[in-house]
Order: C-alpha cells, then sequence, then structure tokens
C-alpha cells in the first residue's frame, strides 16, 4: 500500500480544482473520537490508582471514591478493547486510508523518501510542505505505534484486573500469561502498565501539537478532518 501524497489538483481531464476529498469514513471518525474519551479517563484514574487518595475514615457506602474511580478505568478499559477490535475490522471491509495506520509500507523505497522528507519538514529543514489525502508516513508509523501501545496496554490491563478477580476469572485465564511472560511479577507489569500511559500521554501531546501545525502551516485541514471526514485544500 502506497502513501499518497496530493498537490491540490485534480486527475487529468477533469478540468477542476480539488478542494476537498473524503477520507475518514464514520466509523473512523467515531473510534477516534471514542478513543480520546476513554485515554482521557484512563490516564486520570489510572494515575489515581497508581497514587490513591488519602483514605478516608467511616462507613465504606459513603466513602467509596477509589471504587468509582477503579469501576471508570475498568469501564473505559472494555470500551477502549472493543474500540481496538472494531477498528482492525474496518481496516478489513472500509476504504483504503481505514488500512494506511495498520500496513504501513516498510518495504517501499519511496515511502521511505517520503517519510524523510516529512521528518525534515517537522523539523522545518523544509520550505514548502507537501499534502496528503491520508496519514502522511510520519503519522502512520506514529499511528500504527500508537495501535500497538492500546493492544499491550489492553493485554496488560486485563492480566492485571484478572489477578484482582481470581484464577477462575475470564480475565486471568485468557490474560494471565501475561504476568508469567513478565517473569510471574505482577508488580513488573504493573509498572509497564504504567510507563505505557505516560508513554501514550506523550504521544497525544506530540500529536495535538502536530495536528494543529500541519493546520496551519501545510494549509491542509487535520482537525476538522476528523469531524467531518473530508479533507479540505486551503489553497
Amino acid at each position: 500500500m502506497k502513501s499518497y501524497g496530493f498537490d491540490g489538483n485534480a486527475p487529468q481531464g477533469l478540468g477542476r480544482k480539488v478542494t476537498s476529498v473524503y477520507v475518514y469514513e464514520a466509523p473512523v471518525r467515531l473510534w477516534h473520537w471514542v478513543t480520546v474519551l476513554c485515554i482521557i479517563t484512563l490516564s486520570v484514574t489510572g494515575y489515581l490508582i497508581g497514587k490513591p487518595l488519602p483514605s478516608v475514615p467511616g462507613e465504606a457506602t459513603f466513602n467509596f471514591v477509589m471504587g468509582y474511580i477503579r469501576f471508570a478505568h475498568f469501564t473505559a478499559g472494555y470500551i477502549l478493547a472493543i474500540g481496538l477490535i472494531g477498528r482492525l475490522y474496518w481496516a478489513l471491509v472500509g476504504n483504503h486510508h481505514a488500512r494506511e495506520i495498520i500496513l504501513v509500507p516498510v518495504w517501499d523505497k519511496g515511502w521511505w523518501k517520503e517519510f524523510f522528507f516529512e521528518v525534515r519538514w517537522y523539523l522545518f529543514l523544509e520550505r514548502y510542505p507537501k499534502k496528503y489525502i491520508g496519514h502522511n508516513p510520519v503519522g502512520q508509523i506514529a499511528m500504527a505505534t500508537f495501535l500497538w501501545a492500546a493492544v499491550f496496554m489492553c493485554f496488560s490491563g486485563f492480566a492485571l484486573y484478572g489477578e484482582g478477580l481470581g484464577t477462575k476469572s475470564w480475565a486471568y485465564q485468557g490474560f494471565g500469561w501475561v504476568i508469567s511472560a513478565f517473569g510471574g511479577n505482577s508488580l513488573t507489569v504493573h509498572n509497564w502498565h504504567r510507563l505505557g500511559m505516560w508513554s501514550i500521554i506523550l504521544f497525544v501531546m506530540i500529536h495535538v501539537y502536530a495536528a494543529i501545525r500541519e493546520d496551519i502551516m501545510s494549509k491542509q485541514s487535520m482537525v476538522s478532518t476528523m469531524i467531518s471526514g473530508f479533507r479540505m485544500f486551503k489553497d
């Protein structure tokens, strides 16, 4: 699969300027924004689970704050996992843009040429940007890495969840092997899970910066594209 550059011109013979292209289908956009909400919820609640609030004396019925925090974390984890499954499914049945972050053409020399151009562009070493209908090569790599990180977070999260539920639970039966893979030490899994959280937070910060930067500097829509599905070219 190739990454498609775009100069704003219609295919020869159409005789008109192309200013917008439908890129992201509704399921892809829904997955994106649901994942945003999940990441926010998981990050806040995950931090508080790792750094619990001070204990409050009294009847547990009226002091169940950490219980609600854990419930929100587990619920968001379920939704994130279901969303990932749905996203992988849509990569199979959706348009070719839906597959860009699943199948990255690292075997294509032309793709690497585009990749290094984008790296130079992000480092302010190129004066003029290239335009892409879908993800540019750097975006492909970044989103593919995020997907694998999210998969790891789901696996490690369900492993820790299963340990709390007990050895007969579905979570332990399905994901207990993750703890074994880390030497049987759930604290090690917890540490990697927490490192994953901070890595994803860093990714989100860079992702938001890059999207806004491209919206302004490359004169093609980014944020609004993930709302409407249409990539708008401003020149």
